[in-house]
């Protein structure tokens, strides 16, 4: 077993500074994953004007791939062990350029849906192919440090399609929603011919499928060897925790902030303070996650969950600050350890982590879509935020009691 991993880290060692420029390759893939994901969120009024849309369709178009990503996830995973990163990445970036690039020619809501929901389908090849390229071309601090950087990707697209789609794209093409888009999917497209040209690296040969030899069982038989682990199952329940967390605050933040006071343009400015420190976090945290200290890490990001929601929900001023910081901190690393305790958990290995992060965001969604639905029905319900944040809070002391958990039965 020892020898097994000084080999593979031997390996890994060999391919140099050519690991660095792979990453960067599949960072700008997650960059374009992130853009894509919000393409439409800035443009919400005139599309739904000019397709005749009510908000409650859109809202139905903005939610069709998170369920659609629930039923592909596993299957794409499976793909991905099959064909290997390097190839399922690109494969992934093109689904999701034609994703954004279909988007541009919707006529109504069906084509819109049809088009939106693509994204599922490629959106479950990249987000389980990043971290098993990962795992395959690092190994110990270093891991966490590439799944540190490659994690930004995502906020980093956000950023820039959210604060330029109104700014810069829309005036600059007239003001039409469709050539915006086109815009943005020709930047996608180009991610994945950029992602294409890294890839024929010869360091990049190593995220081939197969390169540990031996047959391989059955797909069914995989997924239920996964099953059996019993730190799988629990990281499966942590991750619809962590995604309720995650996804309930990204989408309900700024009206949260200004259902306490703010206006919109100042809600939207502190709603930025997560995803600041969320970059800077994502960037020093999961190094940190090494095998020794790395439920106690994750322990601790539950803990900061739990005091994120309580602060948000009381605070003002200085503690309200605390609270979006702990909030950026929280988000920003509690995925990218459990994905990095999950590849590394015995029994998953390089060898099954496409199917094994393909069962993890299968479950996530779970809490991506249910998250942000709870704190919404629970607002109607109650005139207010504090039920919902208070939820949230017992999600983030349910993680942290779940990370401890974790260190025992994983021991």
């Amino acid at each position: 077993m020892s020898t097994g991993a000084q080999v593979s880290t031997d390996a890994t060692a060999a391919l140099g500074g050519a690991r660095w420029l792979i990453l960067f390759g599949i960072w700008l893939v997650y960059l374009c994953f992130g853009m894509t994901t919000v393409s439409l969120a800035p443009i919400v009024a005139p599309i739904t004007r000019d397709l005749g849309l009510s908000h409650a369709a859109m809202g139905s178009v903005l939610g069709i791939w998170q369920l659609v990503y629930i039923a592909a996830a596993i299957p794409c995973g499976a793909l991905l062990d099959r064909l290997g990163a390097r190839r399922a990445l690109f494969i992934g970036a093109l689904i999701v350029a034609a994703s954004g690039l279909a988007r541009s020619f919707a006529a109504d809501y069906a084509t819109l849906l049809l088009a939106v929901g693509l994204f599922g389908i490629g959106g479950p090849i990249v987000s389980s192919g990043a971290p098993k390229a990962v795992a395959q071309l690092f190994t110990g601090s270093q891991r966490g440090l590439a799944m540190g950087i490659y994690i930004t990707g995502p906020a980093l697209g956000s950023v820039i399609v959210l604060s330029m789609t109104n700014s810069i794209v829309m005036p600059a093409v007239g003001h039409d929603w469709h050539r915006a888009l086109q815009l943005w999917s020709i930047a996608t497209f180009a991610g994945a011919g950029i992602w294409l040209l890294l890839s024929l690296h010869p360091a990049a040969r190593r995220l081939d499928a197969g390169s540990d030899g031996g047959p391989r069982p059955k797909q069914i038989q995989v997924v239920g060897d996964l099953f059996r682990l019993p730190a799988v199952r629990l990281l499966l329940l942590m991750a619809v925790g962590i995604f309720s967390f995650n996804h309930g605050l990204n989408n309900w933040l700024p009206e949260l902030l200004r259902h306490g006071g703010m206006t919109a343009t100042e809600a939207g400015y502190w709603a930025t303070v997560p995803t600041a420190v969320g970059i800077m976090g994502s960037l020093l945290i999961p190094r940190l996650a090494t095998p020794e200290r790395r439920f106690v890490l994750l322990a601790g990001l539950g803990g900061a969950a739990m005091l994120a929601s309580l602060m948000l929900d009381t605070g003002a001023g200085p503690t309200l600050m605390a609270g979006l910081v702990l909030q950026g901190i929280a988000r920003s690393s509690l995925m990218t350890v459990a994905i990095l305790t999950l590849v590394e958990t015995r029994g998953v290995g390089e060898r099954y982590a496409g199917t094994a992060t393909g069962l993890f965001f299968s479950a996530a969604e779970i809490g991506g879509a249910g998250g942000p639905i709870l704190l919404g029905v629970l607002y109607d319900a109650t005139g207010g935020f504090d039920a919902g944040l208070f939820l949230l809070a017992g999600v983030g002391a349910l993680l942290a009691v779940g990370a401890l958990r974790l260190r025992r039965i994983s021991a």
